[in-house]
């Protein structure tokens, strides 16, 4: 049985600590987010109506809230068993799972699309090769793959959040970069978004989602 590495148990401890001050600050994609939302709107065009769609690393369910609004057929996977707790209570209707999207107990070839919102900031370099492949693996030929991640160099390190003593590193990202990863795995790019930081929403930095397709066959 492969050992869990441990930014896997730092980042599931980080999470199940603040989930409930992480859902209330956190928790609602409607307000101050319409570029955001217009991206995940488009994916969900690419994806089709009735598309099988994971959210890997869902926290609370807000995404997976939103991709269910708009027609497609999606489930929620996470480390948390806290953050799930709270996607069940706040979204009774959908289906909730934990798991790492690391090793993704999905068949290949089984989805339409995979949205990974936010969820590759804690996942060190050496380990997106591996990362990326796996969420080619689990898509259809022609299938949609949607990352969201802040734009950087310098990572910033948490040892407290919402007044509790905690660890964990977050890794900002240059799209350029993560988009050669991308290919590297066998995806096709098909949109790169950045915008500016949100200084209403105390967004230190840019913010970044890269859209891909794995080539039909």
């Amino acid at each position: 049985m492969t050992a869990t590495p441990d930014f896997v148990t730092e980042t599931r401890t980080f999470y199940d600590t603040v989930a409930e001050e992480y859902a209330v600050h956190f928790g609602d994609l409607r307000p101050g987010t319409p570029l955001d939302r217009g991206v995940l709107y488009g994916f969900t065009e690419l994806v089709g109506e009735g598309g099988e769609v994971a959210d890997l690393g869902c926290g609370p369910g807000r995404v997976t809230a939103y991709l269910a609004s708009r027609g497609l057929s999606v489930f929620g996977l996470d480390l948390s068993e806290s953050m799930l707790a709270i996607a069940r209570r706040e979204h009774p209707g959908l289906r909730f799972v934990r798991g790492s999207m690391l090793e993704p107990d999905l068949p290949d070839g089984s989805l339409d699309g995979v949205v990974s919102w936010y969820s590759i900031i804690h996942t060190p370099e050496e380990h997106l090769p591996a990362l990326f492949a796996g969420f080619h693996r689990v898509l259809r030929p022609g299938g949609h793959l949607l990352l969201g991640f802040q734009c950087g160099d310098e990572p910033r390190r948490y040892e407290e959040a919402f007044g509790h003593a905690v660890s964990l590193t977050f890794l900002r990202r240059r799209p350029e970069q993560v988009a050669d990863l991308l290919r590297a795995a066998g995806f096709t790019l098909r949109a790169t978004t950045v915008r500016e930081p949100d200084e209403e929403r105390g967004e230190p930095v840019a913010q970044a989602s890269l859209v891909a397709r794995k080539r039909a066959e």
